[in-house]
């Protein structure tokens, strides 16, 4: 039988009311909801089933780096749509190969293995187990505040106990230490520590940057101490005006991990490692179905291209800087500290967060919290001096 392609029914448009029913009555209810229906993007705005047009300074928690609807970006995937989806990594694949080089060519130096995955937990949990394999320990050292995700192997290394309490005991020991102390987490490291994991940015926490000298501590500690530096760039990663933002530092992990941001927003995750510990991880030991399928290589591939063709990076760099500053010239009296590097912006406010989350969402700009009284920036890279302006006039308003 052969098939035709003569036309394509689009899905039966929904009913305002049904969606949000559907959603509400058949969804496990584990999201907070923000009362808005997004049904359609272009560039770096957002538009609701009403057709009201939002600013994205959020890009659905820093993935969406191009923007929504890039043309270059669509019509990657809709050639490799047609060409070839899945296949796994037992066959070897055109354009999974030549996203391996890709990755090299910005890998930090010596990280020359690739584990290719779905998702940033997915990327911490081989990170995790790579390093119990190659060291033969099973305990962690990771940061108070930190976020590494909610598997159970990531949970044990993310911090915050509403999202580890209800399922402990984890199966991995742990101990957080205070973020940015380097004698403490010098103090935690023992005979039965595999690896450190700490995030360069930590994202979720409220937007802290380490400061270059505590990072450039904590790799002499792990080199001294004889254990593994795992770097959790998933939300930091393409995002500070560099590759990682680990590499401002100019240290080099034994392991990293990024996933939000390297295919635009198609689920993918990156574990980067090196040749001694790829050689003690025994064969066989993970592995993933979907993972590097051809269709998010192709994802990665079209967003890298368009990191070099729109100089992405500097563009990053340099918007942060103004957003920082513009933000820091409103004086508003509601804002306690501004913090960030490139574009990963928070800004932590002296009273909770959710009404100015509000106050903006109804002047048509979407930004996320970051814990109680913090909101993060985490744009579209595309953005431009246009939209630097939108949000700093609406954030005038709002933190008056």
């Amino acid at each position: 039988m052969t098939a035709t392609t003569d036309r394509i029914d689009a899905p039966a448009t929904l009913a305002s009311d049904q969606i949000t029913t559907a959603e509400r009555d058949h969804q496990v209810p584990l999201y907070a909801q923000r009362g808005l229906t997004l049904v359609r993007g272009e560039g770096a705005y957002l538009y609701d089933d009403t057709g009201r047009r939002y600013l994205d300074a959020m890009s659905n928690y820093g993935v969406a780096v191009l923007g929504h609807a890039d043309p270059v970006f669509a019509a990657a995937i809709g050639d490799q749509l047609t060409t070839l989806t899945t296949c796994h990594q037992s066959f070897a694949n055109d354009v999974r190969a030549e996203l391996l080089l890709e990755i090299q060519e910005i890998a930090p130096a010596g990280l020359t293995r690739t584990f290719l995955s779905n998702s940033g937990a997915e990327a911490v949990e081989a990170a995790l187990k790579f390093a119990i394999a190659a060291t033969g320990r099973h305990r962690l050292v990771a940061a108070r505040k930190g976020y590494h995700g909610r598997t159970l192997g990531a949970l044990s290394v993310t911090a915050e106990v509403k999202y580890r309490e209800p399922f402990e005991p984890l199966p991995i020991p742990a101990t957080h230490v205070p973020f940015a102390d380097a004698d403490a987490l010098a103090a935690a490291i023992d005979d039965e520590t595999a690896a450190v994991i700490l995030e360069p940015v930590q994202g979720e926490a409220g937007i802290f940057p380490a400061d270059d000298a505590y990072l450039q501590a904590v790799r002499a500690i792990c080199d001294e101490r004889g254990v593994l530096l795992i770097m959790d760039e998933i939300q930091s990663g393409f995002r500070t005006g560099a590759w990682w933002a680990s590499s401002h530092a100019g240290i080099t992990p034994d392991i990293l991990v990024t996933a939000k941001a390297l295919a635009n927003g198609f689920p993918i995750g990156l574990t980067l490692t090196t040749e001694a510990i790829s050689g003690k991880i025994p064969s066989g030991a993970h592995g993933s179905t979907f993972g590097g399928n051809p269709l998010a290589a192709r994802a990665a591939l079209a967003t890298l291209s368009q990191f070099r063709d729109l100089d992405l990076l500097a563009r990053s760099a340099a918007l942060g800087d103004e957003l920082m500053a513009g933000l820091r010239g409103l004086n508003s009296p509601k804002v306690r500290d501004i913090r960030g590097r490139g574009l990963m912006i928070g800004v932590e406010l002296k009273q909770r967060v959710t009404p100015t989350l509000k106050g903006l969402q109804e002047r048509g700009v979407l930004v996320l919290p970051a814990g109680p009284l913090t909101f993060r920036l985490l744009p579209p890279l595309i953005w431009e001096r246009q939209q630097v302006d939108e949000l700093l006039d609406a954030m005038g308003e709002v933190l008056a």
